[in-house]
């Protein structure tokens, strides 16, 4: 049995390469079966990856990109595999492991070191007072949870929920939170896509993408903008391949080259491994962070102007006729931006935007994807309204190979918002699920992300649960946060491994140790599957095969249905431990509450599953408040920066999902390791008086003159875009304010933030080394 590392590592021996030009390919394979054999060994590696995103399979716990029709017997990526590895492993923190660890000491481990100790197996308890957990039995922790839920109001509880989620999960826990009282579900969504969410809503009435991976093979053009698949979606890099095969063009937008968009070597094909691979991007536009507003706005006047010259060859105005409205506002506004704007946004000539014009002249179907790169901002809710403005000018929503594509970023993310997991319900939503389980739910919005943690460091909030995820290494402005969950009475967390949240806790804190993707779920009905939807609005099934890593682990399902048996009491209106014995009832309640889920039992029993109903994609029906697509009218600001100073985006490493480290190497930007580093442009560095491999503090500048600080980071020279740098989360969330979110979303602007690079004090790095 592998054993977790002893020593928490450092930085001391982090050594800087040079960047690559291409992702995946052998060293791909080598490293994700490397990391699999030393968490799960030889034939438990086996046994699982080759589950993985199988049709009679789990899903993986990882990403939300989509499996496609057609499988290979490996549908998998190396982050995949890191992913079911770090859930598969043979590692356990039992509770010896936390009779020899105060929490105090736990709180000053690392994220990397956290992660790697193993998979939960006993249900734990930190009493008031104490600093070590104890393990408790399920009765006890379910009655320690519903007394303090008891002692105040439904208001002063706040319920989180990571996007691993399954659908059933969800949709009971959220069940649970309004048959309790109150709305305050803020979930991961809120840190992510929720400006994709508002913007869509607002201009196409439906918060999703409106794309297949058939469309992806289908169009002549795809931009592909904040966004680095390489690292965060690398399956997505098969679909861009493919895609480029059948002679679509690919336009890369992103103030960081990134390896997987320059060059692809597909690892399920001899010329993959062993050949050059496939050149993935025709244009790369490097663009300065927080410019894409504006270069949408150039493309959008492009498209004017090239009407105004060829009337009726350039806009699609039948489809702006009768299904769009607001478009001669736009189309007045839009012609008014001044370039010298435009440019000074984005950092690009104008000879760098008039030849992707010109591409998008040339094709008749265009689909946008993105990510966080473009949902982090203080103006990211126009700027993703912007882009819809420029798919509307040429009707590519509706039409087959062309359309919006959000790639979400967590497995089941869109499925729990789905769900009903969200702080602002629809009354509809509401009336369904009150009348199915008859009861009157809370009408009045709760709190999301940011405004939790505010509850929170204002006293306002008793208990916080967090169903999966991270939240406290999630989130921005880490003392803040840090300082508002130990004001709580009681924390819970429902985890599958130690984490950070485990450590900064109320003062009282459990952990519910749960089952994972890859083990079986064996319930009073017989054995269970869940069920999740991924980033195109695919709903498919997700079966576990291992033996559960304890004997002591519980389903997200029986849990949360376990805490509400004990809130409720047994005559409560629901019957939680019917819907825990048998996940088809959670289900039929599904279809009857939630449109487009109809025969859903049937349905997800299909070896694809099914696809959801999207009215702009399938019948160009827009459930907007004007029965249109709405054009928008969105204000261009160009952030500029005080002399000295830079504007930092937070980023992964190759070696990390979301707040979860797999290992401390970044390898397509070359970096071994370590972790705390910040790329700079070297032209930034020269103006700013330091040097390559120089140590340097991180602070944020923020209206409220709070000296935020993350010290001791190693100067990076890189190529990234004049006047902007990059570094990793969670490690610089201390730098991102709790109040500088975006606009409509509230969503944590980790991707503009202005800092200024201080020499460190004493110096930490050794220069030689790079």
């Amino acid at each position: 049995m592998s054993k977790p590392p002893v020593e928490d590592p450092d930085d001391r021996d982090l050594r800087v390469g040079h960047p690559k030009t291409w992702a995946v390919g052998a060293p791909a394979v080598a490293h994700a079966l490397q990391i699999s054999q030393q968490q799960m060994g030889a034939r438990r590696t086996a046994l699982t990856l080759l589950r993985v995103n199988q049709k009679d399979g789990f899903d993986c716990p990882g990403c939300a990109w989509p499996e496609g029709t057609e499988r290979s017997h490996f549908e998998f990526c190396e982050n995949g595999a890191k992913a079911v590895a770090e859930e598969a492993t043979v590692r356990r923190v039992t509770p010896e492991f936390f009779a020899r660890n105060p929490v105090a000491e736990l709180a000053e481990k690392t994220d990397y070191w956290l992660g790697q100790q193993g998979r939960l197996t006993d249900p734990v308890y930190k009493a008031p007072g104490e600093d070590h957990y104890r393990p408790v039995s399920w009765d006890e922790a379910f009655r320690i949870a519903a007394d303090e839920l008891k002692a105040g109001t439904a208001d002063e509880a706040v319920f989180y929920t990571s996007g691993r989620t399954s659908n059933e999960a969800a949709f009971l826990y959220q069940l649970l939170v309004r048959r309790h009282g109150t709305n305050n579900l803020p979930d991961c969504s809120n840190m992510c896509h929720e400006s994709s969410g508002s913007a869509l809503n607002q201009t196409l009435g439906v918060g999703k993408g409106s794309v297949s991976l058939e469309d992806l093979y289908r169009a002549d053009l795809i931009l592909v903008v904040g966004q680095n698949p390489g690292t965060n979606h690398p399956r997505m890099l098969t679909a861009l391949e493919r895609a480029k095969k059948a002679g679509a063009s690919i336009v890369a937008v992103n103030p960081l080259p990134e390896a997987g968009l320059i060059r692809f070597k597909n690892p399920q094909k001899v010329g993959g491994v062993l050949g050059s691979g496939t050149q993935l991007s025709d244009d790369f536009l490097q663009i300065r962070v927080n410019g894409d507003l504006a270069l949408f706005r150039a493309l959008n006047r492009l498209l004017l102007e090239a009407e105004d010259e060829a009337p009726g060859t350039v806009l699609d105005r039948a489809f702006i006729d009768e299904y769009t409205h607001g478009f001669e506002e736009f189309a007045a506004d839009v012609r008014k931006t001044p370039w010298e704007e435009i440019l000074e946004a984005t950092g690009l000539t104008r000879e760098q935007i008039s030849a992707v014009a010109e591409r998008v002249l040339r094709s008749e179907r265009v689909i946008v994807c993105w990510a966080m790169g473009l949902t982090q901002h203080k103006n990211s809710v126009p700027t993703i309204r912007e882009v819809v403005n420029f798919l509307l000018c040429r009707g590519n929503v509706g039409r087959p190979g062309a359309g919006v594509c959000p790639v979400r970023g967590h497995s089941n993310v869109q499925g729990d918002r789905t769900m009903g997991i969200y702080e602002k319900p629809a009354a509809a939503f509401l009336d369904a699920l009150g009348a199915e389980f008859g009861f009157e739910p809370p009408r009045e919005h709760g709190y999301d992300t940011v405004e939790a943690i505010r509850a929170m460091r204002d006293g306002k909030v008793r208990v916080f649960m967090g169903l999966g995820g991270n939240f406290v290494a999630a989130t921005p402005d880490t003392a803040v946060t840090e300082a508002a969950i130990r004001g709580c009475k009681l924390t819970i967390q429902v985890s599958t491994k130690l984490n950070r949240s485990h450590a900064v806790t109320g003062e009282a804190a459990l952990i519910l140790p749960c089952l994972g993707r890859t083990e079986k779920d064996e319930q009073g009905g017989g054995a269970q599957f869940v069920t999740v939807e991924d980033s195109m609005s695919m709903v498919h099934a997700s079966r576990g095969r291992l033996a559960p890593a304890s004997a002591q682990l519980r389903s997200e399902v029986a849990i949360v249905a376990g805490l509400a048996r004990e809130l409720f009491g047994p005559q409560d209106s629901v019957d939680w431990a019917s819907l825990t014995a048998e996940y088809d009832l959670i289900r039929d309640g599904v279809s009857r509450v939630i449109p487009g889920f109809a025969g859903f039992n049937a349905k997800v029993r299909q070896p694809d599953g099914f696809q959801l109903p999207h009215g702009p994609r399938d019948s160009r029906t827009f459930p907007t408040s004007t029965g249109k697509a709405n054009f928008t009218v969105n204000d261009l600001e160009v952030l500029r920066v005080p002399a000295g100073s830079l504007l930092l985006q937070t980023v992964r490493s190759h070696d990390q999902y979301n707040t979860t480290i797999y290992g401390l190497d970044d390898r397509y930007r070359g970096i071994k390791q370590g972790r705390r580093v910040v790329f700079v442009n070297p032209a930034d560095l020269r103006e700013l008086g330091l040097a390559d491999g120089q140590s340097v503090d991180l602070i944020s500048e923020w209206s409220d003159g709070v000296a935020r600080r993350a010290a001791a980071f190693r100067v990076v020279s890189y190529a990234t875009a004049k006047g902007c740098a990059a570094a990793y989360f969670p490690e610089t969330n201390v730098l991102v304010p709790l109040d500088s979110t975006a606009e409509t979303s509230n969503t944590p602007t980790s991707k503009s933030i202005v800092v200024r690079l201080e020499p460190t004090r004493m110096e930490q790095v050794d220069r030689s080394s790079h």
